[in-house]
Order: structure tokens, then sequence, then C-alpha cells
């Protein structure tokens, strides 16, 4: 077996991945973004999180299990998947403490593999819904009951543990796990049970756990379990994506999240594979979803019924269900397939996800979440500290607890730079030469990017050009313009002898920009939404007071003024305009219709300042209104 020295997601031996990863400890963060958000992950957001995983009785399930505390007088608590989120914890805290060593979390990490050890079943099964009371029907209920999914997010715990730590006692309880598992299912024809699991997740931690244990039953137990699917083995409905083989999809349809974690464990076997027909059918489901699907903010999944993905363009606002977990799942994905191709628009859409739809469930403090993401909304939508479906939370400090593992990646002839933060990365490339580039830079509030090469070497250096600039980009190294367009989208490459010191400026034009949909997407016909670099922004009832935003008009003429606000949100630059507040005639008093061309009064407006704050930051003062979308005029 080997460490792989804290590799979040390790295509090393993966022969149709060419960028490969770098450890998380290789790309250290010090920027005023991101560095205080995973201090904060450190400092509050998981201790907080393990507390309550003690308060909801997450942990004695677990204990009631080994007989630690008497499961007649202590009933199981939460959702039948309620041990997930144990797991996702110990994820986040082992990525969290690879950055910076924490004892008071390894503490807790140990005291919760602890009571996972002692709850593990003689023949290596381990869910503790099902250990007791209802032990006569485990994997009676493989559509619906989460069995499957609780054993790979143990098994994306226990590789993260492993490869942080270098202890293999979490480890091997996973493996004990993915050993019955394999025992248990595969074709009928060899003795096995047909079965997939109703919420997919399983297969990204049976891949991750193959290539941390070089033991390929896993990778063949994922392929088994993504194959079967779509022969209604569980009931054939698109919900829990068995209702078509997933190499005839051309669609995303049914639970978002469910969907996108498969496509997750899809790209994680294509890895290995390169198999044409799975290739195509991601990326067919990849243009479905860019292209006629996904939120402006990066979110997926318009419908709070199912938790699901609509119908083409079917993109409303209010009724936005776009679940966190939905962002994690997408970023996922994309990660995964920019490790496969190296193409930015993968990139593009990780930025875009990480910085708005994901970034959106987590408030300032670091210790309240949004499950659903909305685009506009009353004022009654609020985050809150704990969901009794915690699914949410422990996502989002495990993505943030392995944040800076996506920020580079190394190939045969070079380093890939695909986001942009203050920080070092000390890389070594597939031929065992290492490399460091420093970062220096303001983003996302600014687009001015400093790189400095301090190893003297000769290889290639690509920064990403973002989609979003629109204006051009400008490069240069050591002062001299790099000759050729820099086009949006793609990445630049800097293919030279490097020597020690050698300063790469790299410059993205951040300018406020308008954005209008699809004609399809009827929600937002004559309304514009704003944007600046990677963040998409919105208005909120405390920057308008006595306004109702539904009545704020942007016209088509006025100038959006980048302000910069310490003051304000933690820090942030604001997008401001002269507008008008114009709410309905008052003909419309006491009437929902009216006739088309009945005489009416002319419309009250009166001017005012529209501000604009970033998407992720609103929800965090006094209850108010939102708008994404703004009425042009």
């Amino acid at each position: 077996m080997k460490q792989s020295s804290a590799i979040v997601v390790d295509t090393w031996d993966s022969p149709y991945a060419p960028l490969k990863p770098a450890p998380l400890t290789a790309a250290t963060l010090d920027d005023m973004f991101w560095a205080p958000r995973r201090s904060l992950l450190r400092t509050a957001t998981l201790p907080t999180q393990y507390r309550l995983l003690e308060e909801t009785g997450r942990l004695d399930n677990f204990r009631r299990v080994s007989g630690r505390i008497d499961p007649r007088a202590t009933p199981f608590k939460g959702y039948f998947f309620n041990d997930s989120d144990v797991y996702k914890w110990i994820e986040a805290a082992a990525w969290t403490t690879a950055a910076v060593p924490d004892p008071e979390l390894t503490q807790m990490m140990d005291a919760a593999i602890a009571e996972i050890e002692a709850a593990q079943q003689p023949d290596g099964y381990i869910n503790t819904y099902y250990a007791l009371e209802r032990a006569g029907d485990r994997w009676s209920n493989l559509k619906d009951m989460h069995e499957l999914y609780c054993a790979g997010h143990l098994f994306q715990a226990a590789v993260a543990h492993y490869r942080v730590t270098g202890s293999e006692r979490l480890l091997t309880i996973a493996r004990r796990m993915a050993d019955h598992i394999c025992a248990v299912f595969g074709p009928p024809e060899t003795g096995k049970r047909a079965g997939t699991c109703g919420h997919p997740e399983v297969e990204m931690g049976l891949v991750e756990l193959a290539r941390a244990t070089d033991d390929e039953k896993y990778l063949a137990q994922a392929q088994y379990f993504l194959d079967v699917r779509g022969h209604g083995v569980i009931g054939g409905n698109p919900y829990h994506q068995d209702h078509k083989p997933f190499r005839e999809l051309d669609r995303l349809v049914g639970h978002a999240v469910r969907a996108l974690y498969l496509n997750g464990g899809a790209a994680d076997l294509l890895a290995h594979t390169g198999e044409p027909a799975l290739s195509a059918a991601l990326h067919r489901l990849w243009q479905n979803l860019t292209t006629r699907q996904l939120y402006i903010s990066g979110g997926a999944g318009s419908r709070h019924d199912g938790e699901a993905f609509g119908e083409d363009y079917e993109l409303p606002n209010a009724r936005a269900y776009t679940e966190t977990c939905a962002a994690i799942a997408l970023i996922m994905w994309a990660w995964r397939m920019l490790t496969l191709e190296g193409d930015a628009a993968y990139a593009d859409i990780m930025e875009l996800t990480l910085y708005n739809g994901f970034l959106a469930g987590l408030s300032l403090d670091g210790i309240s979440y949004f499950y659903v993401n909305p685009m506009a909304d009353s004022g009654a939508h609020r985050r809150q500290p704990w969901f009794s479906c915690a699914c949410c939370p422990p996502n989002i400090a495990r993505l943030l607890g392995s944040l800076p593992a996506c920020f580079y990646n190394v190939a045969a002839d070079g380093v890939w730079c695909h986001l942009y933060a203050s920080g070092t990365a000390r890389l070594t490339l597939p031929d065992g030469r290492e490399v460091v580039v420093r970062q220096q830079t303001d983003y996302p509030w600014h687009g001015d990017v400093l790189l400095t090469v301090d190893t003297p070497a000769e290889f290639s250096l690509r920064l990403r050009i973002p989609g979003w600039c629109e204006a051009d980009a400008s490069l240069t190294v050591n002062g001299e313009p790099v000759a050729g367009p820099l086009k949006p989208g793609s990445y630049a490459e800097l293919h030279r002898t490097w020597h020690a010191g050698d300063v790469v400026r790299l410059g993205l034009p951040m300018s406020p920009r308008r954005i209008e949909s699809h004609p399809y997407a009827l929600e937002n016909t004559g309304r514009v939404a704003l944007s600046r670099g990677p963040l998409l922004y919105c208005v909120e009832g405390a920057d308008h007071p006595g306004i109702d935003l539904r009545d704020l008009v942007l016209p088509r003429t006025a100038g959006l003024e980048a302000v910069e606000r310490a003051d304000l949100l933690g820090g942030v630059v604001t997008l401001v305009a002269e507008g008008r507040s114009q709410p309905p005639d008052s003909a419309w008093a006491g009437r929902l219709y009216r006739p088309v061309g009945e005489r009416r009064p002319r419309p009250r407006s009166r001017h005012t300042t529209i501000t604009a704050i970033p998407y992720y930051a609103w929800a965090n003062r006094q209850p108010g209104q939102l708008q994404v979308w703004l009425k042009e005029g």
C-alpha cells in the first residue's frame, strides 16, 4: 500500500488521466480570502460539528451497537444514513489537520474512530441502523436505505485518514466492509446478488480505496455498481439513477446530488479504463448540464420535489433548490474531468461553483449553513446551525478542508495552475524534479496575479485564462509581454528554461458584467444578473431599506462601479449603480389580472442607488429580501 502523502484524488496510476495530483500539503494558502475561512474551519466549524454529532446521537448510534451504551434504553437517533455524517466529518478533519496539525481535532478523530471500530460486525459489516433491531433486513432495500452510500463515505474518510496520518486503523475497518460488499454483490451467475445503491457515492469511495490499497477488486466492484444501473435492479426510477444504462444517458434527471456523485464515480473509472462509451456519456451529460440546466451560481437541481433536476431551462429563482451538496458534487465531477482532459471549461465551472453555489452554503462565521440556495427570497430563508438531515455541513467541511489540492496539477511537461490565491506551491513533477511556484494576488477582488518561479529548470507553466475574462488578459515574463492572444476559457502555456526568481505577471481585467439568460428561462426575461471576476452578485434588503427589491430597475445605460468596502461582510467589493424603484401602478391595487391596453396611470418611480454584494455573502445580516436577477429598463 502507498500512503500517497495526503493526496485527495490519486490519479498517479490512472493511465487515462494525464494531469496528476499534488499532495494537499504541497500548496499552502496564505491569502485573505480562503486562508481565513480554512482557519475558521479548524477552530470553529469542525469543533462545532463534532459537538453536534454528539448532541444529535450520531456517535451514540455507534455506541449502542458496540454495547457501550444500552441499546434498549437509547433508541437509534435520526435518519437511517446518519453514519455518513460522522464519516464525512472525519474526512474533513483529516484533510484539515494535514495542513495544520491540531491535537484537539486529532483527539476527536481518534475518539470517533474508536466508536466505529467497536461497532463493526465480525463479518466486516458496519451500519448502525441495521446492526441490531433490523439485522435481518441488511441489504433488503438498496433503493432507499443508503447502506452502500454510507459505506462509500466510510471509504473516503478512511483513505483520507490513512494518507494524512499513516495509520491503518480506519483503513482496516473500511477494507473489511469493502471486502464484505465485494463478497455479497455481483452477477448472480457468480453466486452473488445483483444490486447497486439508490444513492450513488460508493463508486468514488471504492475507486479511491483501490488506489490507496492497490487492490483492484475494489475497482472492479465500482465498475459493477456502475454497469448494473439502468437494468431495473433497484426499480428503474430516474430518481435513483436506475432508469437507463449509464452509457445511454444524454441528460441529467432525478435527484441532483445522486446524479452528480454518479458522474464523479464514472469519471474516476474512466481514468482507469479510457472507455470511449463512458467518455461519450460524460460529455453528453456535461453539455446538457452547462447549456440547459445549470444556475448562474453554479448551483444544480431546480426542484424541491425530489431535490431533482427539472426540464431543460427550468430554472426558477425563489423556488430554486440547488442543494449545497449538489454544488459540492459538481465540483468533484468537474475536478475529475479536468484531470482527464485538461480542458479549462471544467476549471471554469469548478471555480464558478466554488465561489458561489458552494460558498453561499456557509455563513461568514463558519457555524451555520444553507441546505437550499435560492436565487430570490422574501427574507424567510436563513442559515441554520444544523439539520436533521445534516448531509451538507460536513460535506462543506470536507471540501473546504481539501481545497488546496484543487489549485494545481502536474503533468509530464510541467505545472497546471487552475485557481488563484496567494500562497506557495512545492510540486513534484512526474520525473521527480521539484518545482516551487509562489503566487501573490488579491483574487477574487482583483485580477492581478504575480507568480514567481523559484526553481531553475525547463518545464511548462500553464495558467488558466478564465472564461469570464471578456476583456483582454495580459501576460508578461520578467516584464516582457508574451506573444499571441490569450483566449478566455483556455490555458496559456509558458514553456521555457526558468531561472530562480523569474516573475510571471497575469492580468485579468475584472470589469463588472451584466449577464442575460437564455430566452427559454422565462423567469429571467427582461432581467440581468451582475458579476465581476468569478463572483456572482445579488441585491439584499439590508442595503435597500424601505424598497421592495422586486421593484428595482437597473437602467440599461447605468454604469456599474466596483467599490471596495472593508467594513462590510468581512471585506468585499460591491457593485454600485444608479437605478430606480418602480412599484406597480396604482390601478393594480386589489387586482391580480387586467386586460391588456386598459387605460392605466403612469407608474410611480423614484431614484435609488443599487448596491450589489457577492452572492456568497447574503443572509449574514438581518433578514431581508434577496434578488439575483434585476429588471432592466
